[in-house]
């Protein structure tokens, strides 16, 4: 049984090996990808100095739609607990556009932009550095992220297999990485501990990981936890994406309509709706008496977000951290008309937050995800210490078949 297990990995590995690498790395990468671009533009996500109270909402969203072309517009705002956090709003376009304003001051800190290094970083890791094709074309890049993540599973489940000891003192034996007898003993321990460390989080990593891939695995995976897949469920769902990236509640398109539900046809400068007669009305004033209710409710709140008839509210907690409780308000008065608790959503609208924190290890705070950062690591190590291993043991045994051809040349020629 081991044998066949052990062909399964060495034939799987080989092909694949590089692919989980870079898959593994780029993810790693990801991890800490908010932390190190504040680190770096601090200046950006952070005010310059705290102040006793911010200027009103309706002065602040009027400043950045100032500086917006008449073809964008505001749609949103995201505000921290954090007095220091820069309040962020959202952007009408392009798709999860969002800048930054200090609540003190007035002043548009910047426009948020994503590194070159993690946008590379990103589309290595979902899609190979491919892109989607603008004509429907086969999407390669994401099937060959798909495949590799697939085969991936079946690795680490045919190395445990393989390495998992009989006894408890092999067991203890196995987990441990001698330093001290040789590159090959060190890189052994470290592709047989590393895959026993990390395969949970490697495996949760991947398992929730192909649903961004397949539409089958998707459905299936949906299923075992009794949710139906609805075609707005997709991740792939371009609006859905995008609410989920910006903070605003699901299931809203940024600015497309009004409290009434009917299409918004005339506009003002940054996209404020315009009265009758021409006279411009402002919602943002209504945005903030709308904040200040959540807040005085939720004391506890992380963020809350605010948008023209909607708004929600996330909170440190375990779990799904993409949980939110969502609301909306009447746009006129400010009054809010409807509450919808995340503890109250069925399964199919917590699926989603919940396949998302797993696979970035945030579901339990910076504690997991220095782990999950940390098993990404160990997981692109693993295909290249199996080369390691792999390309030493066929030159070894090179050299012992060259031996014994010239042992037996010899005995030939002494007889």
């Amino acid at each position: 049984m081991r044998k066949i297990f052990r062909n399964i990995h060495l034939w799987l590995s080989i092909p694949f090996g590089l692919l989980i690498t870079l898959i593994c790395f780029s993810g790693a990468a990801l991890v800490f990808e908010k932390e190190v671009m504040e680190l770096c533009h601090r200046d950006l996500y952070f005010v310059k100095k705290v102040e006793a109270a911010p200027l009103p909402m309706d002065q602040l969203m009027t400043r950045v739609a100032a500086t917006l072309p008449d073809s964008i517009s505001v749609t949103g705002v995201n505000i921290s607990s954090d007095p220091e956090r820069a309040y962020q709003v959202t952007l009408s376009k392009p798709r999860r556009a969002s800048m930054y304003v200090d609540q003190y001051t007035g002043e548009v800190t910047g426009k948020y932009e994503r590194a070159p290094f993690f946008n590379v970083m990103f589309r290595m890791h979902r899609w190979m550095l491919d892109s989607m094709k603008p004509d429907g074309g086969i999407f390669w890049g994401k099937i060959i992220v798909g495949t590799s993540t697939l085969m991936l599973v079946f690795v680490l489940i045919s190395g445990i297999v393989i390495w998992w000891p009989r006894t408890r003192k092999a067991l203890k034996n196995s987990l441990k990485i001698v330093a001290n007898k040789g590159w090959r003993r060190f890189w052994y321990d470290l592709h047989v501990a590393g895959g026993m460390y990390t395969l949970i989080f490697l495996l949760a990593m991947s398992l929730t990981g192909l649903t961004w891939s397949f539409q089958w695995y998707r459905t299936g995976f949906y299923k075992v936890f009794g949710v139906e897949v609805q075609p707005s469920m997709g991740h792939g769902n371009a609006a859905a994406n995008a609410t989920a990236r910006s903070g605003k509640p699901e299931g809203r398109e940024d600015g497309a309509e009004t409290h009434d539900g009917k299409s918004e046809s005339r506009k003002g400068r940054g996209g404020r709706p315009e009265g009758r007669g021409g006279h411009r009305h402002s919602p943002y004033a209504n945005w903030e008496r709308v904040y200040e209710q959540l807040a005085q409710a939720n004391p506890d709140y992380r963020q809350i977000s605010v948008s023209d008839g909607s708004a929600s509210v996330a909170t440190d907690r375990f779990g799904n951290q993409r949980a939110t409780d969502r609301y909306k308000f009447n746009p006129r008065n400010g009054e809010i008309t409807e509450t919808t608790l995340y503890s109250d959503l069925e399964n199919s609208g917590k699926i989603r937050g919940w396949i998302y924190s797993v696979h970035v290890g945030s579901w339990g705070g910076m504690l997991t995800r220095i782990l999950a950062f940390i098993a990404a690591l160990i997981g692109a190590s693993l295909p290249l210490t199996g080369y390691y291993l792999w390309i030493r043991k066929k030159v070894k045994r090179k050299r012992a078949t060259g031996v014994n051809a010239s042992h037996l040349s010899t005995e030939r020629v002494a007889s």
